[in-house]
């Protein structure tokens, strides 16, 4: 996705991943004229790039360079009665064998969302002061909660750019569904994070917000310690109950943060999340909701909402 009117990076940014560049029109790479004499690139693939092949080839590397999906994802996209009239589908392996092979005009191993990625370094975690949080902990958590047995049980976290930069985003993520709600908030806050819930509560109604929003598990940070301002209705009584995980423990919130990293596809670590306007940051979300995820058999988010919904 590429907007005219989204911010431009000066040349000192330090935020130059493809999808920052994806994102800001100053680092758009050209793409190639597939009408351009070929003589000068050699494909040890090449038949895939004949008139037959072209149309589903230039599929390929939309879905790959553009949407940023995953070379599986784009698989699975082949074999959907949606996309029967390619007349063509592949295996992960036979197509990961063509990107490797240099096949495509435009589509490298660079561009793919998780190639070449290192084993984390975890650095030892200093000592600090025990944050006692005024919620309910992650053990009292109900068994069919931790199961994914039922929807409306969701995770909040909030993600950080510069770190001078007070804006960031919260995050909610649904635990069974993985439908994602993403909101820029104004600082890194009590006050703001209670201020976006009580939005989203105002858009849905009292009801619907209790229905939807059944319990919402945290972290310790800062901004999420006041149980009150997250289970607190802006109209009367309790809108939601709130857990709180084990300090140092993030894979007590493990879809918050598999769906951060698809974020970070789009707002690197160091962005200024103040020039990402809310429209980009609402076709992130959709991006998220609509990726097709290999957990249900490459269904979406969306599509597994819609079947919760008519339940």
């Amino acid at each position: 996705m590429r907007s005219s009117s989204w911010p431009r990076w000066t040349q000192e940014s330090r935020c130059t991943t493809y999808a920052s560049r994806r994102l800001l029109p100053c680092f758009e790479r050209q793409r190639v004229n597939r009408n351009h004499d070929h003589q000068h690139r050699h494909h040890k693939s090449g038949h895939l790039f004949t008139a037959v092949f072209h149309a589903v080839a230039a599929f390929i590397e939309d879905k790959i360079i553009n949407d940023d999906y995953s070379p599986a994802a784009v698989c699975a996209l082949l074999h959907r009665e949606e996309f029967a009239h390619f007349g063509m589908t592949f295996c992960r392996a036979t197509l990961y064998k063509y990107i490797d092979e240099g096949a495509f005009l435009d589509l490298t191993n660079a561009d793919l969302p998780e190639k070449g990625r290192t084993e984390k370094e975890y650095k030892e975690v200093r000592p600090c002061q025990k944050r006692e949080s005024r919620g309910t902990p992650i053990d009292e958590r109900p068994e069919i909660i931790n199961e994914r047995k039922e929807p409306w049980h969701w995770e909040m976290d909030t993600v950080i750019g510069q770190r001078d930069k007070k804006n960031c985003l919260l995050v909610l993520s649904e635990r069974k569904t993985r439908t994602e709600i993403i909101r820029k908030i104004k600082s890194k806050s009590q006050e703001a994070v209670k201020a976006a819930l009580d939005q989203i509560e105002k858009d849905l109604g009292a009801e619907t917000f209790r229905e939807r929003f059944k319990t919402i598990t945290t972290d310790n940070g800062v901004e999420f310690l006041d149980a009150g301002k997250i289970e607190n209705s802006i109209f009367e009584g309790k809108r939601t109950t709130s857990y709180y995980c084990h300090p140092y423990s993030s894979w007590e919130r493990g879809t918050n943060e598999n769906i951060n990293k698809m974020i970070r596809r789009w707002i690197p670590k160091g962005a200024d999340i103040t020039l990402y306007t809310d429209q980009q940051i609402a076709y992130i979300e959709h991006w998220i909701n609509a990726f097709p995820r290999k957990i249900f058999g490459f269904r979406s988010s969306r599509d597994m909402l819609r079947a919760e919904l008519q339940q």
